[in-house]
């Protein structure tokens, strides 16, 4: 399974809606269990983004697929990033020519 590292911010309805954020968070997990796709870890933070998750998912079509359905909720704007475990950056190392 592949990692990735999503960095949200709320649009105006999910700052409307921040109340049930938490709530929305198991409707994620839930959507992401019929994608594929694994919820590790999500947490709320203070900066530039309001929210950081860790999730996985089988290859990048899939994590696509998922965040434009999450997208298409209008809470958060996503920006994600496909994360290397130490094992696999060395892996890719190895390959270096």
């Amino acid at each position: 399974m592949a990692t990735y590292i999503v960095l949200a911010s709320f649009t105006d309805k999910g700052i409307k809606a921040v109340r049930d954020t938490v709530k929305r968070t198991d409707a994620v997990k839930k959507m992401g269990k019929k994608a594929g796709v694994t919820l590790k870890d999500m947490y709320w933070t203070l900066g530039a983004y309001d929210i950081v998750s860790v999730l996985e998912a089988p290859d990048d079509e899939t994590m696509t697929a998922f965040m434009l359905g999450a997208a298409e909720e209008g809470f958060v704007k996503t920006h994600t990033l496909r994360a290397f475990s130490e094992p696999e950056m060395k892996k890719i190392i190895g390959k270096m020519l």
